[in-house]
């Protein structure tokens, strides 16, 4: 699916093989750093259109996905107010591994329409290639839940800068959904509007003050955050524990709530949380800029020799030059200079992740060994 916003001036897709989600989009309109260093005085505009939009609606729609996916969500709607519930959610499979990772909305149905007030509508979004079999999956989980699950024509637009979802509601009075999207990264609000809309969407927020820039401003931004994508950032073995933010505490809602019911790969996740620590964590790399081609996603990590992790989204930053993230064991990221082939990479010591503390697991069972001795 191509973007009618690829015939603006200047518009370039990604010009080489990649497994960051870019096709169809606008890596840029010309000026790419630029693009980015313009969210630091105004609000930018970035076209995700790529990303495709489940909805789920029905009146099990919040018990039949709380006991799929990894985010609590049998009260999402009802409980974070008159905005709805925003956060992120996974599908494991049995092992704990990672299979689809979303971002979700969870909104009284009479926010968005009148219809069936009182209901809760279910906004799953996601890379294309991932929401086939995600909606498949879910189908198939339906049996007697009444519950309608259907692939929309919705397509996202993000806003980063210092703006609201309120400021962009009032440049944007036809939309589907307005939301504040909680990371890492600076203030984020995402639009889901109808496909064919997209285009004046945009250009209503342009009206507004707001800039165009490409895919590659927010996918720099993404890199800051430590947000990952599937396929550029995480492998078949990756469990949710590698990314600590995804894990929810306090006040971050993650994409794992550690004290809901069960759904498929909780014992993995409980198991990391009450007694060790997962192998890897992702981190971000600064690759160094005189490299005559720097490495791709998927790019082996070394260090002395031995692999030591996998390289993930790679992109050019406006203040830190190329960065990236990547998967690296946690032997490994207190050892100074990485190679990926014969580019160094140093990890940031920001991104890595404060101490959690003891393991209550691991705490009992020293007790007891204790006890026994």
């Amino acid at each position: 699916m191509t973007s009618p916003l690829l015939s603006r001036p200047g518009a370039a897709e990604h010009q080489e093989e990649t497994l960051v989600d870019a096709a169809g989009v606008a890596w840029h309109y010309g000026n790419p750093l630029n693009e980015q260093r313009a969210a630091d005085s105004h609000p930018i505009v970035v076209d995700r259109s790529h990303r495709r939009v489940i909805k789920v609606t029905g009146p099990d729609a919040p018990g039949f996905l709380n006991n799929l996916l990894s985010q609590k969500l049998d009260s999402a709607a009802t409980t974070a107010g008159p905005s709805g519930f925003t956060g992120q959610a996974l599908d494991l499979d049995i092992q704990g591994h990672i299979l689809h990772a979303m971002d979700v909305t969870a909104v009284p149905t009479g926010a968005v329409s009148a219809v069936d007030a009182g209901a809760t509508d279910f906004y799953l979004d996601l890379p294309a290639d991932l929401a086939t079999s995600l909606a498949e999956f879910l189908k198939k989980m339906k049996f007697w839940s009444e519950v309608s699950i259907s692939v929309t024509d919705l397509a996202v637009a993000t806003v980063l800068g210092e703006t609201t979802a309120t400021a962009v509601r009032e440049a944007l009075p036809d939309h589907a959904l307005v939301r504040d999207f909680p990371w890492k990264g600076r203030p984020r609000v995402d639009v889901l509007v109808d496909r064919a809309k997209l285009a004046t969407s945009v250009s209503a927020l342009e009206a507004a003050g707001f800039t165009l820039a490409g895919l590659m401003a927010y996918t720099a931004e993404r890199v800051r955050a430590l947000e990952p994508e599937q396929a550029a950032d995480l492998d078949g073995k990756s469990i949710p524990h590698e990314i600590p933010h995804w894990i929810g505490r306090g006040d971050n809602p993650g994409a794992v709530h550690l004290e809901k019911g069960c759904y498929r790969g909780q014992e993995t996740v409980a198991r990391v949380e009450n007694l060790g620590r997962s192998p890897r964590l992702l981190v971000m790399l600064h690759l160094d800029g005189s490299a005559p081609e720097l490495p791709g996603p998927g790019a082996e990590i070394t260090f002395n020799g031995r692999g030591v992790g996998r390289l993930g989204t790679v992109v050019h930053d406006c203040d830190y030059g190329p960065i990236a993230l990547a998967l690296v064991k946690r032997t490994a990221l207190d050892r100074g200079e990485l190679l990926i082939g014969d580019v160094a990479a140093s990890v940031d010591p920001d991104s890595l992740p404060g101490d959690e503390g003891p393991k209550a697991g691991r705490a009992a069972v020293d007790k007891l060994r204790g006890r026994q001795a």
